[in-house]
């Protein structure tokens, strides 16, 4: 098997702030004078024994309650950033939720300003690429969601699209119909969790009433066979979870997972980290976990890592640059193997 750093890929299913490290918190909560309920590290990284998305997002929500500043999220995007470079990522997108700032006080161009300096300087100093996608928070009023949109207006030159995420059961994507028709409206791409632990008809609702070009997660989507051939043929991407996926028990083991399931299908699936420092593993973690669980083989790592940058919302020249630097990592590690490459 391939080494999974060797593969260049891209990253477009991670939400920024689930890249908190807990050292980071601190460091930042202690800065900001901000007192943490846990004492210590190793307190919190206790705390990360999820039950399912819920429980996961209390921890989370207090985490990023010791952002404050622009200089947070700079550091907060520099170090996933810097981290993903060395994966080999030469590509990510990169989930942001204003609103969780917004309600605490926080200005929306503190939040932005930071991460998009964060952009900036990586593909300064490493030629790596990074969009910025907003996500609204799907548990709160879709009204809270179109105020946010007006407030990225002046930004829509560093937001690439708009997506959907938070507590998804008991929030369908047809909640927010208006705010994503708005969206579109004014130029943004679309993009929507669904299908993690929200039904099927989630995904189906995503796709006629939001119009997105990518779905996040999607695990669900194979319980109805219909819909598995609508997206089959529509080509239509997913950004899967892997890890994510068993520390939320939406599956209940790695070995579960549907993901190969999915590739035999003709699904055009991807993978990705998720919230990484809360769920065991960054992007790398994430193939090279599934390569071993589900026994994948090169040829199904290069599609996987194929369908990142196909599914990535950059043009057709970036892609056939990306698509022969993947062909090019298997080529080199079919020679030192001797065996014959993938394709790819």
């Amino acid at each position: 098997m391939i080494d999974p750093q060797a593969i260049p890929k891209a990253e477009l299913h991670v939400h920024i702030e689930g890249t908190f490290e807990p050292e980071h918190i601190f460091a930042i909560a202690e800065r900001n004078g901000v007192r943490l309920r846990y004492r210590s590290v190793e307190e919190l990284r206790a705390a990360y024994r999820f039950t399912d998305l819920q429980s996961f997002l209390n921890v989370y929500y207090e985490a990023i309650s010791v952002l404050r500043t622009e200089r947070d999220f700079e550091e907060l995007a520099l170090a996933y950033l810097t981290r993903a470079q060395a994966q080999n990522v030469r590509h990510a997108e990169i989930f942001f939720d204003p609103q969780a700032h917004l309600e605490r006080g926080l200005r929306f161009d503190a939040v932005i300003d930071g991460l998009w300096s964060a952009l900036l300087r990586i593909e300064r100093d490493f030629g790596m690429t990074a969009k910025l996608i907003m996500c609204f928070l799907r548990d709160l009023p879709a009204q809270a969601a179109m105020d946010t949109l007006q407030l990225a207006l002046p930004y829509r030159d560093r937001i690439v699209a708009v997506g959907l995420d938070s507590a998804e059961v008991g929030n369908p994507p047809s909640k927010f119909a208006a705010v994503f028709e708005r969206a579109r409206a004014e130029g943004f791409l679309a993009v929507a969790h669904a299908g993690e632990e929200g039904p099927p008809a989630y995904v189906r609702e995503a796709l006629e009433l939001l119009k997105i070009s990518r779905i996040d997660h999607g695990v669900r989507c194979m319980e109805d066979p219909a819909l598995v051939r609508e997206l089959v043929e529509s080509r239509m991407p997913l950004t899967v979870c892997p890890l994510s996926n068993v520390c939320l028990r939406v599956v209940r083991s790695l070995a579960e997972h549907p993901l190969k399931s999915m590739l035999d299908a003709g699904l055009a699936v991807t993978i990705n980290s998720d919230d990484p420092a809360y769920f065991g593993g960054y992007v790398d973690e994430n193939y090279a976990a599934c390569a071993t669980a589900l026994q994948l083989s090169d040829d199904e790592l290069g599609t996987l890592a194929h369908n990142s940058f196909e599914a990535a919302f950059i043009d057709d020249a970036a892609k056939a640059h990306y698509r022969a630097l993947v062909r090019q990592a298997f080529d080199r590690g079919a020679a030192a193997t001797g065996e014959g490459a993938p394709a790819v």
